[in-house]
C-alpha cells in the first residue's frame, strides 16, 4: 500500500511539474513568435510607424543583453604568473573587436609548500590593429593590458594580520596580484566551408610582469629589468 501510495505522489508530482511548464514554453514560445512576426512586418513596412509596443522592445533589449553574455573564446594559457596552467572563457567586443575580457582558472602545483592550489584571473587585453597576411592568416603585433590574479588559500589574506607590526609588508595585499603585459599574435582563420565549431585560433605569447617585481626593482638596484619579466604562451579559440 505504502509504495501504491509513493507511485501515485510521483505521478501526480510529474503532472504538476510538467504541465506549468508546457504553459510557460508555449507562452515564450507565443512571445517569441509574435516579437518576431511584428519586427518583420515593421520592417517590411515601407515607412509604416512601428507597431513594435514597449513590452516587445523591452523583451529584445533583455534577449540582447543576455546574448551580450555568451562567451564567444575559450582560452588556455601557460604560465604568466597565473600558474602553471590557466583555462577560462572570453568576451571580445568593440568596432573592430579591439577589446577582450577573459576568466580563467589556473592550477598550481604543491611544489614546497604543503598542497597545490588553484588560481583565479581577471585579464583586460587590448589589440590596436591587425594586419592581413593573405589567405587566411593575419597578425596582430602588438597586443597589452592589465589582469589581477588570486590564489585561493589561507596563507593569503587580503588585509595584514595583526600579528604583524603596523605596516610591515609595504603592499595592500598578498591575495590580488596586478599585472601588466605586451605581446604579439598570429591567427589562422577557419574556411567558411570547413567551419564546425570555431571560427579562429590564435596562438600568442606575453611578456609580463606584476606590481611586487616592479616594487622590488626600484627599491633594489640589484635586480634588474630582466629578472623581474615572465614570459607565457597560450592558444585563444574564436567560437564566433
Amino acid at each position: 500500500m505504502k509504495s501504491y501510495v509513493f507511485n501515485l505522489f510521483l505521478i501526480f508530482s510529474a503532472v504538476a511539474v510538467w504541465l506549468p511548464s508546457g504553459r510557460l514554453h508555449a507562452a515564450v514560445s507565443a512571445d517569441t513568435l509574435r516579437v518576431d512576426t511584428l519586427a518583420c512586418d515593421s520592417a517590411a513596412g515601407d515607412g509604416e510607424t512601428d507597431t513594435l509596443t514597449k513590452y516587445d522592445k523591452r523583451v529584445e533589449k533583455y534577449r540582447r543583453m543576455w546574448n551580450f553574455l555568451i562567451p564567444t573564446q575559450v582560452v588556455a594559457q601557460y604560465a604568466g604568473n597565473m600558474g602553471v596552467m590557466s583555462f577560462g572563457v572570453g568576451w571580445n567586443y568593440g568596432n573592430r573587436r579591439q577589446y577582450e575580457t577573459n576568466l580563467l582558472f589556473g592550477y598550481l602545483p604543491r611544489f614546497h609548500s604543503e598542497r597545490s592550489k588553484t588560481t583565479m584571473t581577471l585579464k583586460q587585453n587590448f589589440i590596436p590593429w591587425r594586419i592581413g597576411l593573405g589567405g587566411d592568416f593575419n597578425v596582430e603585433p602588438l597586443s597589452c593590458g592589465i589582469y589581477f590574479n588570486t590564489v585561493f588559500g589561507h596563507e593569503f589574506w587580503g588585509r595584514e594580520p595583526r600579528r604583524y607590526p603596523d605596516k610591515y609588508y609595504q603592499f595592500l595585499s598578498t591575495k590580488v596580484r596586478v599585472n601588466i603585459f605586451v605581446g604579439q599574435r598570429v591567427t589562422a582563420m577557419v574556411p567558411h566551408n570547413r567551419r564546425k565549431f570555431i571560427k579562429s585560433l590564435t596562438a600568442f605569447y606575453e611578456i609580463s610582469t606584476c606590481d611586487i617585481y616592479l616594487r622590488s626593482m626600484f627599491q633594489d638596484g640589484n635586480v634588474s629589468l630582466g629578472d623581474i619579466l615572465g614570459l607565457s604562451i597560450g592558444l585563444k579559440a574564436q567560437m564566433f
